[in-house]
């Protein structure tokens, strides 16, 4: 990721090269603003803290491409909350852009401990909105509904189970989403095909958020076709994640911006 990350540095631009209203206003009021101390999210900084140190043991059913710093299948809650949650920048990300967005409905690919979910759940929670959120593991999934019950958050439905099995039916009962979190199955195949089921439930304000486009080749590769892919219109290549817009009245455009350390 090192090469990928320095490609990026000598590509990424900010705000003064973008001609788009629409990104530069997206990138201005949500991509670079600062909630660090949104008090919305003080409960879920403290637990993050707190998981980080559990010496909790949890069997990990990995349905995924798996963790580059554990593979063991008995892993520490702490261990998993170090090393397998998105980082808080990235997950503050996500709860601007829902706010900024007006999302209501979100789909979430990958529970995992609940910490990113929590902050999905919470951008949503004043406008009465809900997310549904998808994890392979049960005893993960376990420790994620408690993640959830610790911060009140009711509004958060799990499926559990391979989303192999699992998305297209979940998604033909939930009907369109507004937000679409990709954090599963980190390989190209597994990445595209929901990528195209969840095509099937997107309107025109939809956006899709993947992460770890550049976490491999393969992940490069997935990125790439979905770049190229007739129904995108705009997508941001901010490194850790990739945002996908559809919405028919913009221009064919892809972007690469820096996004900082907010």
């Amino acid at each position: 990721m090192i090469a990928a990350y320095l490609r990026y540095l000598s590509r990424a631009q900010d705000e003064h090269s973008l001609h788009s209203p629409f990104v530069f206003s997206l990138y201005t009021n949500a991509i670079r603003s600062d909630n660090r101390r949104d008090p919305a999210l003080t409960a879920i900084r403290r637990l993050r803290t707190s998981l980080r140190r559990s010496r909790e043991l949890i069997q990990i059913t990995d349905l995924g491409a798996g963790s580059k710093v554990n593979r063991a299948q008995q892993r520490t809650v702490g261990d998993v909350a170090r090393h397998s949650q998105k980082s808080p920048r990235y997950a503050r990300l996500l709860f601007r852009l829902i706010r900024y967005l007006n999302a209501r409905t979100i789909v979430d690919l990958g529970t995992s401990l609940g910490l990113t979910t929590a902050h999905l759940a919470e951008a949503v929670r004043p406008a009465g909105g809900s997310v549904l959120t998808f994890e392979g593991c049960p005893q993960t999934a376990g420790r994620a509904q408690a993640t959830f019950d610790s911060l009140g958050l009711s509004n958060v439905s799990i499926v559990v189970g391979n989303i192999d099995d699992t998305l297209a039916p979940a998604l033909l009962e939930l009907g369109t989403a507004d937000l679409v979190f990709f954090d599963a199955n980190h390989r190209y195949e597994p990445t595209v095909r929901y990528f195209e089921t969840c095509l099937l439930h997107r309107h025109n304000e939809t956006l899709f958020v993947f992460d770890d486009i550049h976490w491999s080749p393969e992940m490069e590769q997935a990125w790439a076709y979905i770049q190229a892919h007739p129904a995108v219109r705009v997508t941001i290549d901010l490194f850790g994640v990739g945002l996908v817009f559809f919405r028919q009245e913009q221009p064919r455009q892809d972007f690469i911006l820096r996004f900082g350390y907010l």
